[in-house]
């Protein structure tokens, strides 16, 4: 008799954000990862400080909202669908080691017309942080009671949900599917079952170090609040490990600041990311070798990003809020190219989309009072070649 051997940590994570472009058309590739780092931190709540909230919302009916929550429900730990559920049975269920809520038409619960669910609303505001239990008195025993609150919710809705909730989510705003856009259609019966065999093998891997994760203090991208709701993914990221890690703090960072202004800030943060990707290990690049890197990359925005794809005018614009400016280059092969320097990089990369990796051998964030040094004339080119004149983009 065979034993089934359980996924590595990387193949579990890679196989479930697999599961979820299956059946849904999320919006971003950001979205996909802080979705399955979501699903896959359900499965260690005992290890949390904090229970963010997972908000799948849309401006419009037949977005995947529903659906989406559907893959959720079949891949994260004990799932607990609140419709038709008592306030009594929702609260009862919440124990040390609590399901996972699920709520559909969450709009209905925080809408106008939401009389008769103040326990509920109650449950999903005061259960983002341990310690803060829902008070009840208890007639038949003459005294009031102490509930626990603290579980991981995901809701699904239209249009935005309250700032109380939001403000400790990780927000995922749906689209219809364009033209040219499809997704394999999901059957109960035929597809939950190894969605099931997926969230065991998470929960295998991810139970059996909940000490070593409950320890864990992970450098955070974000600070304040969204630290606190971000701090269980980006644990799970670095747990895996792979390119996990990076892209929990790039999804961190794009999906809050989705939040505070509606996606611009998000995608200088998106290209200053897939820059870092572009440049690998070289020093410098040509303007049209960085460009025809982003644009290649089949998860990215750029080849897409206005009619001709990101230009070399546009790049320029966008790097230059970070004070990034293209220079003429001297390459090692003797050829001189307007370009970018890695090292122009460094600071914005370590200030807007930290990784948890370490620095190359010889490379130094250039911190410090006076910002960035002025360029010499004319460097010296190493072995990758650089000898910056100054230009502009």
């Amino acid at each position: 008799m065979t034993h089934r051997h359980p996924p590595t940590s990387v193949i579990l994570l890679d196989a479930l954000r697999a599961a979820l472009a299956r059946y849904v058309i999320l919006p971003s590739a950001e979205a996909a990862d802080a979705v399955t780092l979501w699903i896959a931190a359900t499965h260690a709540q005992p290890a949390w400080a904090h229970a963010p909230r997972l908000v799948i919302r849309g401006p419009e009916k037949r977005c995947g909202k529903s659906r989406l929550l559907d893959i959720v429900e079949a891949t994260c730990h004990e799932p607990f669908i609140t419709v038709n559920s008592s306030s009594a049975a929702v609260y009862r269920s919440i124990t040390d080691d609590p399901p996972t809520m699920l709520v559909d038409e969450a709009d209905t619960i925080f809408g106008p017309k939401a009389d008769g669910n103040e326990d509920l609303r109650g449950l999903l505001n005061a259960g983002h942080q341990r310690n803060r239990p829902a008070k009840r008195y208890d007639a038949a025993l003459n005294r009031v009671e102490s509930i626990p609150t603290f579980a991981m919710a995901a809701l699904a809705g239209i249009g935005a949900m309250p700032d109380t909730i939001e403000d400790r989510a990780v927000v995922v705003r749906m689209r219809r599917r364009g033209p040219g856009e499809s997704v394999s259609p999901y059957r109960h019966r035929r597809d939950r079952p190894p969605l099931r065999q997926l969230a065991e093998d998470l929960a295998a891997w991810l139970r059996a170090d909940l000490e070593k994760l409950e320890r864990a203090e992970p450098t955070m991208p974000v600070e304040d609040r969204a630290a606190d709701t971000w701090e269980p993914l980006v644990i799970v990221a670095d747990h895996a490990g792979g390119t996990w890690p990076e892209r929990a703090r790039v999804a961190a960072l794009v999906l809050t600041a989705e939040a505070d202004d509606n996606g611009q800030t998000s995608t200088r943060i998106r290209l200053l990311a897939d820059c870092r990707t572009a440049f690998g290990t070289d020093t410098a690049l040509p303007t049209a070798t960085l460009l025809e890197r982003l644009k290649a990359d089949s998860e990215g925005e750029w080849a897409d990003h206005g009619p001709a794809g990101l230009t070399a005018m546009k790049l320029g614009t966008m790097l230059r809020e970070y004070d990034i400016k293209s220079a003429n280059i001297r390459f090692p092969n003797g050829t001189q190219a307007k370009g970018y320097q890695r090292a122009d990089f460094l600071d914005a990369w370590a200030r807007y989309c930290p990784t948890s990796e370490p620095l190359p051998q010889g490379e130094v964030l250039p911190f410090g009072r006076g910002g960035r040094p002025s360029r010499p004339s004319l460097v010296i080119a190493d072995q990758n070649g650089t000898a910056p004149i100054p230009g502009t983009a």
